[in-house]
């Protein structure tokens, strides 16, 4: 799942660079939602995160 975010990130980057106004608000705000997924998958894996829900 890591492989797959790490790419779509690199996908956005790249989309960033040729983006007008227009979509670079967009872009950045999917590009920041994909870190923060990227940050909890890898916090799931090394076990520093729980995904179980609190209730």
């Amino acid at each position: 799942m890591t492989i797959t975010l790490e790419i779509h990130i690199g996908e956005l980057r790249a989309e960033l660079r040729n983006a007008d106004p227009a979509e670079r608000r967009q872009i950045e705000a999917e590009l920041e939602l994909a870190r923060a997924e990227l940050i909890a998958a890898m916090g799931e894996q090394d076990g520093t995160v729980d995904a179980e829900p609190p209730f």
